[in-house]
């Protein structure tokens, strides 16, 4: 029997590794992961993914600007999950050339060499909230500890206007348009996740993106956190493995769902504020938890909070794994490896 042949782009990242692996639970699928391996943290994640001795695994080492190198991976695939990205805003300001190369034309890359190589794939990408902007209109007030949204309880749906802010919002936003319009226009089976915060085991979080991750490797080696603004700024926590469960319910329901885009995140019942999920780790841990507090970063949202209500309603989808359980699990992963993740921050 042939296997079905699945490409996860950035298949080493923290969001990649845990696909690859729930996919190749599956004995019928033939599993490529392709990336560069230019993030902390992907080499040990490789690695732990090889570990499992997987049979039907491939590691291809390449680059989503590497077109011709893209198109040949690319063929035979029948589905496609493009997940390579620059992710962090302070680098997008830092270098704003690099972080379109990758963003936006990496995008337009992966999409061209699958409408060459396998134009009947279902095609996967992973967008941000940030094509949402910094979302001033919002009508919010000021608690002790968080921001709170006065209008729009179930958080921010698809119909807020697009607001690309900052150098990463911009080119993450480019790319999500011109997947949507690959199904326009070309019939290309795409589906666009908008993602909140995702968090989870094999995240190397750091200061620049991933901060619940940041947050907890912070705390267990003592050392103090930065934050950007004030700390009051909310947003909704995802575990990884419920966004995976998406994914999967988005392939089996394409026929009915190509071409849409979807917000997604943990929701209103699973919200913490910067300054939430430090008291919540400190309870946790029984720990003090050291901080000060640095300038807004460009874009910054003050609250997101995605409403997953065309989610729910078209492909029975909610988020199963608490804001509490899944950062208890997050944190025993963290501690069983954190010997490692020394190592690799100190690189």
């Amino acid at each position: 029997m042939n296997k079905k042949r699945i490409l996860i782009t950035g298949g080493a990242g923290f969001i990649g590794v845990n696909l690859a692996s729930k996919l190749l639970e599956n004995k019928n699928n033939f599993v490529v992961v392709y990336d560069n391996l230019s993030r902390k943290g992907t080499e040990n994640n490789l690695r732990w993914l090889l570990s499992k001795k997987y049979k039907d695994l491939k590691f291809i080492k390449g680059d989503v600007r590497d077109y011709k190198k893209l198109k040949e991976t690319a063929r035979g695939c029948r589905e496609v999950y493009h997940l390579a990205a620059q992710v962090a805003v302070t680098k997008s300001v830092d270098d704003p050339i690099e972080d379109f190369k990758i963003n936006a034309e990496g995008t337009l890359y992966t999409l061209e060499a699958v409408r060459k190589a396998s134009p009947d794939a279902i095609f996967i990408f992973a967008s941000t909230n940030k094509v949402y902007g910094e979302l001033l209109h919002l009508k919010l007030k000021e608690g002790k500890t968080r921001y709170i949204l006065t209008d729009k309880k179930n958080g921010i749906n698809e119909a807020e206007n697009l607001d690309f802010h900052s150098p990463y919002g911009n080119s993450k936003g480019v790319a999500d348009q011109y997947v949507r319009d690959y199904h326009r226009i070309y019939g290309l089976k795409t589906v666009v996740f908008r993602q909140s915060c995702i968090y989870g085991e094999h995240q190397y979080g750091n200061e620049d993106q991933g901060w619940v991750a940041h947050f907890v490797i912070k705390s267990l080696l003592g050392n103090k956190i930065n934050i950007y603004g004030d700390g009051k700024q909310v947003r909704d926590l995802l575990e990884v493995s419920d966004l995976i469960g998406a994914y999967l319910l988005a392939v089996r329901n394409i026929e009915k769902i190509r071409g849409e885009i979807y917000n997604i995140g943990g929701g209103p019942e699973n919200t913490f504020s910067l300054l939430e999920l430090i008291e919540f780790l400190k309870k946790i841990l029984n720990i003090d938890i050291k901080y000060d507090f640095s300038d807004w970063r460009p874009g910054d949202q003050r609250i997101f909070i995605s409403d997953n209500t065309r989610l729910k309603k078209e492909l029975n989808w909610i988020p199963k794994v608490s804001k509490e359980q899944g950062v208890r699990k997050l944190i025993d992963w963290i501690g069983d490896n954190i010997d490692i993740i020394k190592k690799t921050n100190s690189k």
